[in-house]
């Protein structure tokens, strides 16, 4: 959780990677009380504008909450935390969670739809937020780190190889 803007709203971070496994016996309960205890957090926190980032990197499928949940979650948000919400920020979005949101698009409403922002690295986080009030847990960074080398690697390889630079060139 941080702060940003000259009034300080808040910024919550919610990071999927130390959500628990959906293989516990108690998934359901443990799921159900923890969305209770971020929309308590929230209700006590937002007096005004706030904004979620949404840790998604490093992130096993096992681990990502489902679409009932989600709906669940998006149906018992109060109107005025709904309306305060600036923007929901997905940083690394994967194909799953792109499809997800893809699919419910059309119930979900405009309004909040429109405050959906997908991040792909830290550093384009960096430029819409301020970090110094936000903490990224190692394990999202090291992600981060080691999909920029990937990256690179894979933009390195296809400059090297001829046949890609010919392409390029056309």
């Amino acid at each position: 959780t941080g702060y940003y803007g000259d009034g300080l709203n808040a910024i919550i971070v919610f990071t999927a990677c130390f959500l628990p496994d959906s293989s516990r016996t108690d998934y359901n309960y443990v799921m159900e009380n923890l969305f209770l205890y971020v929309i308590s957090t929230l209700e006590l926190m937002v007096a005004e504008d706030y904004m979620i980032v949404y840790l998604n990197g490093a992130t096993p499928r096992r681990r990502m909450p489902g679409l009932g949940w989600m709906k669940k979650c998006y149906q018992m948000i109060d109107r005025r935390l709904r309306k305060n919400l600036k923007s929901f920020i997905i940083v690394h979005p994967s194909w799953f969670i792109r499809t997800i949101l893809a699919v419910t698009r059309p119930f979900i409403s405009s309004k909040f739809s429109s405050k959906i922002q997908y991040v792909n690295t830290l550093a384009e986080l960096r430029e819409m937020i301020p970090m110094e009030y936000v903490h990224i847990p190692d394990s999202i960074v090291r992600y981060d780190e080691e999909k920029y080398i990937k990256r690179r690697m894979r933009t390195s390889c296809l400059s090297n190889d001829p046949e890609m630079a010919s392409v390029e060139q056309e």
